[in-house]
């Protein structure tokens, strides 16, 4: 038994009596026709069954897509798993929503980033990096596309919109914080300094090479104040159960460490769980300081001392500029956010 045809553009044109491109009008450029002609070409077209321009032929026609690309470092589970992952891609994607476009996750690899022939395939019109390495070949695969770009955090690159925070100073509260308090012997956790899943103790060669600008300047913040000598460990990822594993290593180290510096609050849920490991305590045999300000950060035992960046303001800003480059304006120039210290009871004076 044949199976009845689709209706078309062609079929919903005969049915209402105008031309082929007026239907289209109705759908691609609503302003070329009355508000009662679209209405009556929709009605028809719901009547008989037709839901409308196939988007994959529209997108060839039109070389656009109506799509924002969300380039990842990680696997795309982090933007599930990594709290202030999902809340920037939270703002970024609450900011698109409303405006005709659609996101388009990238997922990461090895390369430190998505590969290219994923970027190249792609069907999105602009382009938010979000924490990707110096060199990655994704950002080459953009601009062989010839795709306006907007980068969240890094990498830094010229004539290109990009959205951030203070890094090294919000590092640089947090070690002032642990001085205040009489800390002396310090352990850090580290994100990547390169894009090779590598975790362990870091050599001062591999410290000098990093190839991701917020390890480097959040690094930078602590050893600032700090000092240089103090074990770093290098996580590759931010999760609870890394940091943990990164806490025991730094706690078994001679001397013990009174106060750990970990680059977010993930790593720092895993380093609370490392110190009850170990039999100790925190505060009263390790502090321990975060940074992002996640919302678990407040309920964790004991609430989490961290530096807070906004990030549901830093997805909707990128996703603001993403929106200026859609429309044809030029990248501005960098944003960067301001960070604060907050002090919760994971950290108290040196008894």
């Amino acid at each position: 038994m044949e199976r009845p045809r689709k209706p078309t553009l062609d079929t919903v044109a005969s049915a209402v009596g105008v031309s082929r491109a007026t239907v289209s009008n109705a759908y691609n450029r609503p302003d070329q026709l009355s508000a009662a002609l679209r209405e009556r070409i929709l009605e028809t077209a719901a009547s008989i069954g037709y839901a409308g321009p196939d988007p994959v032929a529209r997108s060839l026609a039109t070389r656009h897509s109506a799509a924002v690309g969300f380039m990842l470092g990680q696997h795309l589970s982090a933007a599930f798993s990594d709290p202030a992952v999902s809340i920037v891609l939270d703002g970024l994607a609450s900011t698109v929503d409303g405006h005709d476009h659609c996101l388009v996750l990238m997922p990461g690899g090895t390369e430190g980033g998505p590969r290219p022939e994923t970027v190249a395939r792609a069907a999105a019109d602009v382009v938010v990096a979000y924490s990707l390495p110096d060199h990655a070949p994704a950002l080459d695969a953009v601009r062989v596309r010839g795709l306006p770009m907007v980068v969240i955090d890094q990498p830094v690159l010229p004539d290109t919109a990009r959205v951030e925070v203070d890094d090294f100073g919000g590092a640089r509260m947090a070690a002032i914080h642990l001085r205040s308090l009489g800390h002396t012997r310090f352990g850090v956790l580290t994100f990547s300094l390169h894009p090779d899943d590598r975790n362990g103790f870091v050599s001062a060669g591999r410290l000098s090479g990093s190839t991701f600008r917020v390890t480097r300047d959040r690094l930078a913040g602590y050893l600032d104040v700090v000092g240089p000598g103090v074990p770093v460990w290098e996580c590759a990822g931010s999760s609870r159960e890394l940091g943990r594993t990164g806490a025991r290593a730094l706690l078994s180290s001679t001397p013990r460490p009174t106060a750990l510096l970990c680059a977010s609050d993930e790593l720092a849920f895993g380093a609370l769980q490392a110190v009850r490991d170990l039999s100790l305590a925190v505060p009263r045999d390790v502090s321990v300081v975060g940074f992002d300000d996640v919302p678990a950060a407040e309920h964790s035992d004991p609430p989490l001392t961290t530096v807070r960046q906004p990030l549901t303001e830093k997805g909707r800003r990128a996703g603001e500029s993403a929106l200026r480059l859609l429309a044809g304006g030029r990248p501005e120039e960098p944003i960067r956010l301001a960070v604060s210290l907050v002090e919760r009871h994971s950290t108290a004076p040196l008894t």
